[in-house]
């Protein structure tokens, strides 16, 4: 798509209506958000779709941007980003944007980021705070629209915390020796800590570094160890080192998740489809 097109398409997705009963800013600004995952989010306050400069299905941690992307970044007006270090091309695109009335919401400024890790959005309580943070931003720079954006806002924080509750009674249901899990890499450390699993590694510690076989061979004397019942990989990335190590550990188990991307698929089209569906892979698998 030639990039005057894809402007001239982000400035109407945020002014078109939607369904749902959101409340969509018929002249809202120009919002955008870094991955599809925050697109979501934003859509949820914007009450119309958001763009992502990562595309659906692509990793942002190794997202090598594109030259439209400074274009529809020079025409923005309010961008989503995560921060915590997983958008480290970002910086550099937007100063070849040259877009002085950009407003950044880094939403996880403030957060508590735990070894380097970026992926608090897993948790949805954290994805309230994003939400809140979104909110707050379009309110400022389109004030004319504040009571829509706070509607919506607050509309989908119920959703947010409706979830959380969903998550909490599934998994509850698994036993608690059945709660230990390997996953491809640190996306799901936020997601565990608040529902009470335990990841005891990851097939790719560093995103984007392939293991060396001294880290497969300690993964899976912890898979032993902890009778991991299951190894998760994700759709972003190549399955063969996660079946490799299930099958070096006697894992039967080899279950997809998504994190850094929606999916294509209705039923993970959206952040809240995205963490249901990642729920109920998580406990079918170790059930």
């Amino acid at each position: 798509m030639p990039a005057r097109w894809f402007v001239l398409l982000l400035a109407l997705l945020v002014a078109g209506c939607s369904g749902g009963g959101n409340q969509a800013a018929p002249s809202g600004p120009g919002a955008l958000a870094t991955t599809s995952s925050l697109a979501s989010l934003a859509s949820g306050v914007t009450g119309a779709p958001v763009p992502s400069l990562v595309p659906i299905g692509v990793s942002p941690e190794d997202y090598q941007p594109a030259p439209h992307d400074i274009e529809v970044l020079h025409a923005a007006r309010v961008l989503v980003e995560n921060g915590a270090g997983l958008e480290a091309w970002l910086d550099a695109t937007i100063s070849n944007a040259a877009n002085a009335q950009l407003v950044r919401v880094v939403c996880t400024d403030g957060l508590p980021v735990r070894n380097g890790n970026p992926h608090l959005w897993m948790d949805p309580e954290f994805a309230r705070v994003y939400v809140a943070k979104i909110r707050d931003a379009l309110v400022a720079a389109d004030p004319a629209h504040a009571a829509a954006y706070r509607s919506n806002a607050a509309a989908y924080d119920a959703k947010l915390v409706a979830l959380t509750a969903r998550i909490r009674r599934k998994i509850a249901t698994l036993p608690a020796d059945h709660r230990t899990l390997i996953v491809f890499h640190n996306a799901l450390d936020y997601y565990a800590a608040r529902f009470g699993l335990q990841v005891v590694g990851a097939i790719e510690p560093t995103a984007g570094a392939e293991p060396n076989p001294s880290h497969i061979a300690d993964l899976v004397r912890q898979a032993r160890q902890y009778h991991v019942r299951a190894v998760f990989a994700e759709h972003e990335f190549s399955p063969k080192l996660a079946h490799a190590l299930a099958d070096e550990a006697g894992i039967r188990t080899v279950s997809y998740l998504y994190d850094d991307s929606v999916g294509t698929d209705p039923k993970v089209a959206d952040y809240i489809g995205m963490i249901d569906y990642d729920t109920d892979a998580i406990v079918d698998a170790l059930r």
